[in-house]
């Protein structure tokens, strides 16, 4: 039973022949080898457009900000799958990656999601301020976490947010998604009733719409990263091995308790 729309199967991303490899109407070794970075590349595989130098530079910042944060639970993860199965280093990667939920890692895409949310009410007629505290309400009445504020490690302020907002404003990339993310920050404080910094996943989100990044391709860009760093925890892990020991230290700190009887 076909499930979906009808119609001609088609895909625009690339094609090859025994000569060439065209990728989105490149030549892949004539024209984007040797001349594209890696970054670049990506964005052209994933939007069909090769970027500017402000969304080059930003999604090369971006990269770098998101890739390495310590002993994540995706880089645990990684590590004792290694450890587990050592000839497995894909196994190990994609073990990391699964995690990448809206509690660690991927919490830029429901970021990017109160902000398209936001902009809708603005082109509807409520004014910024409006927009973002009918979204935070929403949100908080539900018992909900809010995406993109608050950090357990990174207070009062996490320092990557900060420095992307920064240099966003500095080379004027900053627009309307990061005014929404910069209205929200004091709605939010305020509504739940503590102070709740901006986190990266928020700047992250704001500053990738702003560059016209697909909302719903935000999410690719934390995975994107941290596939690098779970690939550096993986390598390391070969060398300096760890992720028994975690084991070990999991078990020493958890205690059972199925024996007990009511």
């Amino acid at each position: 039973m076909l499930i979906g729309k009808a119609g001609t199967a088609k895909s625009a991303i690339a094609t090859a022949s025994p000569a060439a490899i065209e990728v989105r109407g490149r030549d892949l070794v004539n024209d984007l080898m040797g001349r594209v970075s890696f970054s670049a590349y990506f964005y052209l595989l994933v939007t069909g457009r090769e970027p500017t130098e402000v969304q080059l530079f930003f999604l090369d910042l971006l990269l770098v900000t998101i890739a390495e944060h310590g002993l994540t639970p995706s880089a645990v993860a990684s590590r004792m799958t290694l450890a587990a199965t050592p000839d497995s280093i894909q196994g190990a990667v994609a073990a990391g990656l699964l995690g990448a939920g809206p509690i660690i890692l991927g919490s830029a895409e429901p970021s990017a999601a109160i902000i398209v949310d936001v902009r809708r009410r603005m082109k509807e007629g409520a004014a910024l301020d409006a927009a973002a505290r009918a979204v935070a309400v929403e949100i908080h009445t539900r018992g909900e976490r809010m995406p993109g504020f608050g950090h357990p490690l990174h207070k009062p302020v996490d320092p990557r947010a900060e420095r992307i907002l920064a240099l966003a404003a500095e080379r004027k990339a900053a627009g309307e998604a990061v005014a929404i993310a910069r209205a929200l920050s004091p709605i939010v404080a305020e509504i739940w009733g503590r102070p709740l910094p901006m986190n990266v996943s928020m700047a992250i989100a704001a500053v990738l719409l702003d560059l016209d990044f697909p909302s719903s391709m935000v999410k690719a860009v934390p995975i994107l990263a941290r596939t690098a760093g779970l690939l550096a925890h993986v390598a390391e892990e070969q060398e300096r091995p760890i992720g028994f020991r975690m084991a070990a230290a999991a078990e020493e700190a958890i205690e059972y308790d199925g024996g007990k009887r009511s």
